[in-house]
């Protein structure tokens, strides 16, 4: 290794600097603040856990995102969190042990083994949300309300809001008994929407039966005419398929009443956490941007390997991408206060006393030659009449 390449990084790993450092710590309070006003509780988990506890629930699906080496102490296996979501649930459900209703919100930096995706790196900072103990649909309809609350306090207005249900997929699979290795074939051609691979895999199946469903399924996507098609191809699918649908139909006119400008969609191919969400799931994205920026939905089988079965609901934005996208601004710090190189007693309590408000940069012997206004200054301590005052630097 040469002496230059000593100070890169690693791919997808960056340094955040003045002034993005800013605002993304900016919108991360304010994200924070607006959860805690809808009664959301902060808590800040650990960025290293064993490695059962950060893949429990998950049906191992975040095995391959996560960063592992060897406790030192014990020799037993850990991981650098890729998902906040499974800690949140282990506090809930072992730490907390509250009864009725439990809601808690988070933020703070997750490590992937390899970008999600072409626009994001390795190293993301996710904030989000967790309702646990409710199974209802207003339990639902509020962590998507409060997603779009964020997402519009980071400047970004126009969304489009993509619900899928996985017991739609789920069931009709399950019905169809195919074996382990065709399952998984139509399990990946499905998540690529590849049209012609499932007919290909599927085509033989009769009219009616669940793989003819699952090819017809496949086909249907788009705006609220979409669930009106997929309710019109599944009318003879189980119940458990119905009643998903009739959950996708009263979500969506729920949040029709409450943000009648909203652009809804709904793709029934979506897969993604099926071995970790058992409802309804949702994503929401931003035109000119190919990746959800926030996205969630129901997982109520997580707490049963921590001990504590409990229903579960939330969502998690990337607050690094929210910054990139929207217009949010950090509020635009008030200009400091320059304070000479000067050992007198009086100056250091002048300084300590304007430091209650104020911004203060005291220079150091080495700043003999620097502007004041080139580190952010507007004003200058000058000592007039033995008192160290505060003047503008323009009327020194």
């Amino acid at each position: 290794m040469t002496v230059s390449d000593r100070w890169l990084l690693p791919d997808g790993v960056e340094d955040i600097l003045p002034p993005l450092a800013g605002q993304i710590e900016s919108l991360r309070r304010e994200v924070m603040d607006t959860c805690q006003r809808w009664g959301y509780q902060l808590v800040i988990p650990p960025l290293i856990e064993y490695l059962e506890s950060l893949f429990t629930g998950t049906g191992h699906d975040l095995a391959l995102q996560t960063f592992k080496l060897t406790d030192q102490l014990t020799g037993r296996m850990m991981g650098v969190r890729a998902d906040m979501t499974p800690q949140a649930a282990r506090i809930d459900a072992h730490t907390l042990h509250q009864e009725g209703i439990t809601r808690l919100c988070y933020a703070g930096h997750v490590l992937h083994a390899r970008p999600q995706h072409m626009l994001t790196g390795r190293t993301p900072i996710q904030a989000g949300c967790e309702l646990f103990g409710s199974a209802s649909e207003e339990a639902d309809l509020e962590v998507i309300r409060l997603m779009l609350e964020a997402l519009r306090v980071a400047g970004i207005n126009e969304v489009h809001l993509d619900l899928a249900h996985v017991a739609i997929y789920q069931s009709l699979i399950e019905a169809a008994e195919f074996d382990e290795q065709t399952e998984a074939a139509i399990f990946d051609a499905m998540a690529r929407k590849s049209i012609p691979e499932l007919d290909q895999l599927l085509g033989d199946c009769p009219p009616g039966s669940p793989g003819a469903l699952l090819r017809e399924l496949a086909r249907v996507s788009g705006g609220r005419d979409a669930l009106k098609k997929a309710r019109k191809a599944m009318a003879g699918a189980p119940k458990t398929v119905l009643r998903a649908l009739d959950q996708l139909q009263r979500v969506s006119d729920y949040l029709k009443v409450s943000h009648p400008d909203l652009k809804l969609g709904f793709d029934f191919c979506e897969l993604r956490g099926y071995n970790y969400h058992t409802g309804l799931v949702f994503a929401v994205y931003v035109p000119g941007y190919g990746d959800a920026v926030g996205k969630g939905g129901r997982y109520d089988a997580i707490g049963q390997d921590f001990g504590r079965a409990r229903p579960a609901t939330g969502f998690s934005l990337d607050v690094r991408a929210l910054v990139a996208l929207g217009r949010h601004q950090a509020p635009r710090a008030a200009a400091a206060i320059w304070a000479p190189a000067d050992p007198d007693p009086a100056l250091g309590a002048t300084i300590a006393g304007l430091r209650m408000t104020e911004t203060v940069v005291r220079a150091l012997p080495e700043d003999v030659s620097v502007n004041p206004a080139e580190r952010g200054c507007d004003r200058i301590l000058v000592k007039r009449g033995g008192q160290w005052v505060v003047e503008h630097i323009g009327a020194c």
